[in-house]
């Protein structure tokens, strides 16, 4: 079966993003997989992983091999060459979409949502900014018109829609931050965005879900599958079969026509790009992509703080300055941010606003720098009171945890 694209966190380094999820595991350099901890498994990680605007790191053994998405090296120019053609026609096809207006529009961001500090990250991710993560190094072409999904498995009734009837249910808008499972602490594989999409627990019900499923196996139209918790689905929270990506049709990268976003999970057991079939299961019963490469099969998001600025190994002046960064606790929320500098006293950061549960938040705290290198550390606390932990831990099998921490030179 062929790997799909990731997105969304999985081992959007390892274990998942696929097709869908944005999830990479451990290295997301795309170099030697980590070792699972407590195992002798080794931790595979996705083909090609990308954040912000730099160019995709690809991994160069499965390149060479082929291993995603079968290429192998005497025929990429030919693959590449059939999918330019591809492109073009779903990129028009893509461009005749016309989104309708949500039933439940998202709420205004509440003032103070974004800080405005040069170099922090801002809150809405812009879609060319939004982290990548690949387990095939050629992207689907999916043709809404073609596009279906089917429902099937541990249901009353199949279902199957087109993108035309998904368009015509009530349509849902929501803040939701993605966070990739291969992670690092510090790392780049975590956006927040504006999605638009119908609510997947409403369209499960039309098939009438039998009582004793606990697994949703979904996968994409390049083959990849992905293993999502039913009861997160079905909980309440705004989890999504998305259409559209802050404002605009969902872009071919991220999914288009139709992907998956799941609050409160990393992407390799949620984010299902390219979504075209959904089986209605149990995690006794079948396995995903991700788990017999290294990765848990359910991935529950670990609370995690960053420092944005200042940068690491940056060299700042002598006095006022602002130390400022992210944090995140999907579907829980973040609750407070601590800083300490040299392992002194932690001191309470000041929080920006957020729109709910569901997304990062900024923070930010002024720092009297004096000459001499220091070293910074942030943590973060979610609402439910729990303060991520200083252990430190790789991305596999499960998520990266531990504090993240930068040195700089103050002059």
């Amino acid at each position: 079966m062929k790997a799909a694209p990731q997105d969304g966190g999985g081992p959007e380094a390892v274990p998942g993003n696929g097709s869908g999820a944005e999830t990479a595991p451990q290295d997301d350099s795309g170099q030697e997989a980590a070792p699972r901890s407590g195992g002798g498994l080794v931790a595979e990680r996705p083909a090609v992983m990308r954040a912000g605007g730099e160019a995709p790191t690809f991994d160069r053994r499965r390149l060479l091999t082929g291993v995603a998405g079968g290429v192998v090296v005497a025929g990429v120019g030919a693959v590449l060459g059939q999918q330019l053609g591809g492109r073009q026609a779903v990129d028009a096809a893509r461009t005749g979409v016309r989104l309708p207006r949500p039933a439940t529009p998202a709420k205004a961001l509440p003032a103070g949502a974004d800080l405005r500090i040069g170099g922090l990250s801002p809150f809405v991710t812009p879609n060319k900014d939004f982290y990548r993560v690949d387990t095939a190094l050629v992207v689907p072409q999916v043709d809404p018109s073609d596009w279906t999904l089917r429902i099937h498995g541990m249901v009353d009734r199949p279902v199957e829609l087109t993108f035309a009837d998904l368009l015509k249910l009530p349509l849902t808008e929501a803040d939701v931050t993605l966070t990739c499972v291969s992670n690092e602490v510090g790392g780049p594989y975590v956006g927040n965005a504006r999605w638009l999409g119908a609510r997947m627990a409403d369209v499960l019900r039309r098939a009438g879900l039998r009582s004793d499923a606990d697994m949703l196996l979904s996968t994409s139209a390049d083959g990849f599958t992905c293993g999502t918790p039913l009861d997160v689905v079905m909980d309440g929270r705004d989890a999504l079969f998305a259409v559209a990506m802050n404002g605009e049709v969902l872009p071919v990268d991220h999914g288009f026509p139709v992907r998956q976003v799941v609050p409160g999970l990393y992407g390799y057991v949620s984010a299902t790009k390219w979504v075209v079939d959904i089986k209605v299961t149990r995690f006794d019963r079948d396995e995903a992509y991700w788990t017999p490469r290294g990765w848990s099969a359910r991935g529950p998001i670990k609370t995690q703080s960053r420092i944005d600025v200042p940068r690491a190994g940056g060299s700042l002046k002598a006095g006022a300055t602002t130390i400022a960064g992210v944090a995140w606790a999907q579907h829980t929320g973040v609750d407070a941010v601590e800083v300490r500098v040299d392992r002194g006293q932690w001191r309470q950061a000041r929080l920006a606003e957020v729109p709910g549960p569901d997304t990062w938040r900024q923070w930010a705290i002024d720092w009297t720098a004096t000459p001499g290198e220091h070293t910074i550390e942030v943590r973060a606390t979610d609402a439910a009171g729990r303060t991520q932990t200083d252990q430190l831990a790789p991305p596999a099998p499960d998520g990266a945890t531990g504090w993240h921490a930068v040195t700089v030179q103050v002059a």
